[in-house]
């Protein structure tokens, strides 16, 4: 058994392909997916967007794998979505056009990227995207958002530990945390089971996703009890000292 099982629950799914989602959706939707590729990359000339500067690599890397969650059924039935760490807006932009009748909150620090995130959302004419320039830790205090989401997604934010800090206050009774990792985070997955515990998360169970031979997968914890008011913690505390 290799590492990246042991301790888990490891569910199998139906291989997710974006080409095969494409013949499926309307014109619209897959025009609005390159407008957002060429708007992207534009300001990636100006400012440091993303790392990924090929359009094929962009479109697989970032498009791609921001759809794969898809493939989830927990997915399915949500309406109100947190990206959170949303960087230049994966995986909440491309999901925010695939689903235009789910809500999505895209959720970051950094003001310049979210700046580009809220232009490219205006121009694909997105009405279900809400760009917030807050730090997780701050915005978790405010009741209009504190456990009201069905899922709060994260990309390669932070080990799981602190990302759960960040995203189980969030999330609903009910509600799920997701988040993107790879296989090489097996040993932070397993370290991080007693404070998805505090925070009112259930079992994690690992999702493996895309190409057939690639590492990628999806932790997805269910939220089973309310977030004790003194998490997350203050702003800084959940990356320094994550919780044991």
């Amino acid at each position: 058994m290799s590492s990246l099982t042991v301790g888990f629950n490891v569910a199998a799914v139906s291989l997710f392909r974006l080409e095969e989602w494409f013949k499926r959706m309307e014109n619209e939707y897959q025009d609005k997916l390159n407008k957002l590729a060429d708007i992207i990359l534009e300001w990636n000339e100006k400012i440091n967007v993303t790392a990924i500067r090929d359009r094929a690599e962009f479109m697989k890397k970032n498009v791609e794998d921001s759809l794969e969650i898809l493939s989830l059924p927990e997915f399915k039935d949500a309406r109100r979505i947190m990206d959170l760490g949303t960087g230049g807006g994966f995986p909440g932009l491309p999901l925010a056009i695939a689903c235009p009748d789910k809500e999505f909150y895209l959720l970051d620090s950094v003001a310049k990227k979210l700046k580009v995130v809220a232009i490219a959302a205006d121009e694909l004419g997105l009405e279900n995207v809400e760009v917030l320039n807050m730090r997780a830790e701050d915005l978790a205090k405010w009741p209009a958002y504190r456990e009201s989401f069905d899922i709060v997604a994260s990309r390669a934010v932070a080990n799981m530990s602190t990302l759960a800090e960040y995203c189980l206050p969030f999330v609903k009774v009910g509600g799920y945390f997701v988040a993107y990792k790879t296989a090489s985070a097996a040993e932070e997955i397993a370290a991080a089971q007693n404070a998805v515990k505090t925070l009112g998360g259930g079992e994690q169970r690992i999702v493996k996703y895309g190409e057939e031979d690639n590492d990628h997968l999806f932790v997805v914890i269910k939220k089973i009890a309310p977030c004790s008011k003194k998490y997350p913690r203050k702003a800084g505390l959940p990356a320094k000292q994550p919780l044991k």
